[in-house]
């Protein structure tokens, strides 16, 4: 075996290898040893806290009276809060959020064309599977059934008085209005329950989808009590959903700056991760619940699934000591909207990182800046996207050239490669040392008809990162059939012309090595097909559309070394 053939072998290896790291999605590690050691700093910091008062003055064991019934002791009613990015539902059960909808995305692409490959197979296999239809339902952040609480109601776990999730609070107002509106409102719940009381206020802000949220916890008694407030966003999960392959849905940590995600099927009993939270979420592909706590570095998150497939994501806050006739107040911010890049960024606490770019993010990132510069003039991200490609030719075009003039050389020396096969055929050692002197005499250098394709590798996942991601891909429309760039193509039209192209090109490539060595290569444009019929169509176009401008600089090469 020839360098060539290793060559071509490694670079197959290197393209599997490759594709198995950043296009299927890995099976994420067991958290055990983790929750142990979080559990105990809580331990280590509720001592330190509590260190100059008895434990049983601070915090008394707890009577019946002092925790709640999970029934409400009154109707609950709605409370509507209506901005021109969503709507949303809070509920005086819980002083939570019922339901919220955003407005600038639906749940479908309804002017989507009908995905082929159901009706292919319905027509082999006779399967009469009934095809979901589409509606023009906005996206819905808010999912649980019947008798779970709803999301950011507040419990308070080890603490003097506990409250249900489900405790009906009070509030006089009946509706917020902020289509028109520049200043922010505020919505504000309350409840009195044995030896305290309870406020939630929460802030809205009409230009955009952050809420700021305070708990206020009013020591009615002249002793002492403790308080431990925990935030929870409840989520039902259906078991018998399928995962989505490119996509996390579940929790999602930032623990000292570092993202932590939880598979929600491996969600067994109780899972701790902290201190020091930056933020917690619960988040989709596209969209993102998230809570960032005012102190981090004393804030923990506890994740737990019950028999009835309900997740909860509990940010437990510090532990307060409140003084008779006092209060204390607990800040959080809530973002509940699109995983925008640049909307995340703006709230200072890393919840852009929760865009899964991974270790291509400093490509991806500019990728995204340039895509949106270029939509800003065309108004149109298939065409941006073309335009982009057209950009990165350019920026590559030298070395190109430099690769086609390479192989082109190498082609010629082919014959005298081969006759020092033959010549030496039983010295391996002496034929690469022959090879590699005929290469230095004709000043042909073996390698860099490959450094232009190992350079553009990591363009290329670049690229893929930010079309897989962005949302403002999502159904996004190109032309004719492709009205969702974040989609595959509905017709597999341009996986295929993608392929057709790729083996031109390779066609059109100074042919190399053995016969059987050609023949693997010839593969590569099959192999590459497969791999990109369920790829984003925006992704497919750029690659298309770069193996366009490939044969032209190869027929242009070629034109000019005949």
């Amino acid at each position: 075996m020839d360098k060539r053939t290793i060559l071509a072998v490694v670079l197959s290896l290197a393209v599997l290898f490759l594709y198995q790291t950043f296009f299927v999605k890995p099976q994420p590690p067991q958290k055990s040893a983790a929750p142990q050691q979080t559990v105990g700093s809580i331990k280590k910091d509720n001592t330190t806290t509590v260190a100059s008062t008895p434990e049983k003055a601070t915090a008394p064991e707890k009577t019946a009276t002092d925790i709640e019934s999970a029934k409400p002791e009154a109707p609950p009613r709605d409370i509507l809060v209506d901005t021109p990015h969503y709507t949303a539902v809070f509920s005086t059960r819980g002083a939570a959020l019922k339901s919220l909808k955003l407005k600038d995305y639906y749940q479908d692409c309804y002017k989507c064309t009908d995905d082929l490959w159901p009706k292919i197979k319905r027509l082999f296999t006779g399967s009469k599977d009934p095809v979901k239809p589409k509606t023009k339902d906005f996206v819905e952040l808010v999912d649980v059934q019947n008798g779970m609480p709803y999301p950011l109601a507040v419990t308070f776990p080890e603490s003097s008085t506990d409250i249900s999730p489900n405790a009906v609070f009070e509030t006089v107002t009946g509706k917020l209005d902020l289509m028109n509106a520049r200043a922010k409102q505020q919505l504000i719940f309350s409840r009195s329950q044995g030896n305290v009381k309870i406020e939630k206020i929460f802030t809205f802000d009409p230009a955009g989808y952050t809420i700021a949220m305070e708990v206020k916890v009013h020591n009615l008694t002249s002793s002492p009590i403790t308080q431990v407030p925990t935030i929870n966003w409840y989520q039902y999960v259906d078991p018998g959903k399928v995962d989505d392959s490119y996509g996390h849905e579940g929790p999602a940590v930032s623990v000292g700056g570092s993202i932590e995600r939880q598979e929600v099927k491996k969600l067994n009993g109780e899972s701790i991760m902290g201190p020091n939270v930056l933020w917690s979420a619960y988040e989709s592909k596209y969209f993102i619940a998230s809570l960032i706590p005012e102190n981090p570095s004393l804030t923990n998150v506890v994740m737990t699934r019950d028999e009835t497939n309900m997740v909860s994501v509990g940010t437990k806050g510090r532990k307060e000591v409140i003084p008779g006739g006092q209060n204390s107040a607990f800040s959080y911010s809530l973002y509940l909207g699109p995983k925008q890049y640049d909307l995340l960024r703006t709230l200072g606490v890393g919840l852009e990182n929760a865009i899964d770019f991974g270790w291509f993010k400093w490509l991806a990132i500019p990728a995204l800046y340039i895509l949106n510069f270029l939509f800003g003039f065309v108004h149109n991200y298939g065409i941006a996207i073309i335009i982009l490609t057209t950009i990165i030719k350019i920026i590559f075009w030298p070395l190109g050239n430099m690769s086609y003039k390479s192989m082109n050389e190498m082609k010629k020396l082919q014959p005298k490669i081969e006759a020092l096969k033959v010549k030496y055929k039983n010295d391996q050692t002496k034929i690469g040392q022959e090879t590699m002197a005929l290469y230095r005499e004709h000043k042909v250098n073996p390698f860099s008809g490959c450094l232009p394709v190992l350079i553009q590798i990591p363009v290329f996942f670049g690229l893929y990162k930010a079309l897989m991601y962005s949302i403002e891909l999502r159904h996004s429309p190109f032309f004719f059939w492709i009205q969702d760039l974040s989609a595959k193509d509905p017709y597999y039209i341009t996986p295929v012309i993608m392929g057709a192209t790729q083996f031109i090109s390779q066609k059109m490539t100074p042919a190399m090595g053995d016969p059987m060595q050609q023949k693997v290569m010839l593969l590569m444009p099959v192999i590459f097909t497969f791999f990109f019929l369920n790829f984003p169509s925006g992704l497919v176009i750029y690659w298309m559309f770069n193996n366009i401008l490939q044969i032209g600089q190869q027929y242009y090469i070629n034109k000019k070394l005949a």
